[in-house]
């Protein structure tokens, strides 16, 4: 039988929403935490396939969610591309900045991710032996505008200013950055899928600061064009989309990048999204990840809620963005249960 994530993909309704959870590999599990302390730094991690195959595996031996996502980290793609990169313990990844056009024109060319990530192909090679039958490996890359603003901000900034500034000052340059990155982020996924990834999902965690043109410009243009050059190399490969906090842009979004799937943000509501998202395929999403930190009836009840919204199409139960590192690991198995009896 085919899985049941490539299922609801294809487009099928399923009596019970497979799941899998953004972050599911990490600090909440004591597991991960030994194997991050074995690495020595988040970035060793990344690049070490047995380990980062290790925490890959670590919530699917807990919890049997139906999909284990690569543990990596969306700014390999900078690194490789020539960005120095760090992680600030307690504050988060830092990289050596891109503030003009001379400096995008310093970039290597998006081919250079193939020598300088064959870790990562490694390790879903790896988990393609590893994984349970019944598992989907799920791979993925950060989308062009989210990659670029930690590009030319060095780091995560609240409002992606330093970004938008860049784009009014020289939209050529901006937009020839955009070109750099969705190349390195075609090679990168497709090798990827020729590593043993079955699906791909972009990561646009910024998407919801940009308007009108820019939008459509700067988040689902480069999206489109990665998912048809992936189609074209990996006929049949699903794609899913996840522009958080892009709204009412959500509706029509997996029409026009042609993703076979529209991960949701918990800031629309299910009921909403049904009608106006599901309606063109298939829809993840969208628990607000604090139910993992609070848990109890509410958890049970709002998870019920959203099962039942979506009930009438293709869906993939997940969070809303990513697990916390305070959540309690009870919470995610009280999730699963509730979804499987729902």
């Amino acid at each position: 039988m085919t899985k049941t994530i490539l299922r609801a993909l294809a487009g099928e309704t399923l009596p019970t929403p497979p799941i899998w959870m953004m972050r599911q590999a990490g600090r909440y599990l004591p597991e991960y935490r030994a194997t991050r302390a074995q690495a020595g730094d988040f970035l060793s991690l990344c690049y070490t396939p047995d380990l980062a195959a290790e925490v890959t595996l670590q919530p699917i031996r807990r919890f049997g969610f139906d999909a284990a996502i690569l543990f990596a980290d969306i700014l390999l793609v900078p690194q490789a591309l020539g960005a120095d990169l760090w992680f600030v313990t307690g504050e988060g990844p830092r990289l050596s900045t891109i503030t003009d056009a001379s400096a995008v024109q310093a970039l290597k060319p998006a081919d250079a991710v193939h020598d300088r990530l064959s870790p990562i192909y490694e390790t879903l090679r790896i988990l393609s032996r590893e994984l349970p039958s019944e598992t989907t490996l799920i791979g993925f890359a950060g989308a062009s505008w989210t990659v670029a603003t930690y590009m030319i901000a060095g780091r995560g900034t609240k409002d992606q200013a330093p970004a938008h500034a860049f784009m009014q000052a020289d939209r050529a340059a901006f937009s020839a950055l955009i070109d750099r990155i969705t190349e390195a982020t075609i090679e990168y996924l497709s090798a990827q899928i020729e590593a043993g990834a079955e699906v791909v999902k972009l990561f646009d965690s910024w998407a919801g600061s940009l308007k009108g043109d820019d939008f459509d410009d700067f988040c689902m243009a480069p999206i489109a064009r990665i998912v048809t050059a992936l189609k074209q190399r990996h006929p049949g490969i699903p794609v899913i989309a996840f522009p958080r906090e892009a709204g009412e842009r959500y509706k029509g979004f997996a029409k026009a990048t042609g993703a076979d799937c529209v991960a949701l943000d918990n800031s629309v509501a299910p009921d909403w999204a049904a009608a106006n998202v599901q309606s063109d395929g298939c829809v993840q999403g969208n628990l607000a990840p604090g139910h993992m930190v609070t848990g109890g009836q509410a958890l049970i009840d709002e998870t019920r809620a959203i099962v039942q919204a979506f009930r009438g199409g293709p869906h993939i139960f997940n969070l809303g963005h990513g697990i916390t590192p305070d959540a309690d690991p009870e919470n995610v198995a009280l999730m699963i249960e509730t979804v499987r009896k729902s």
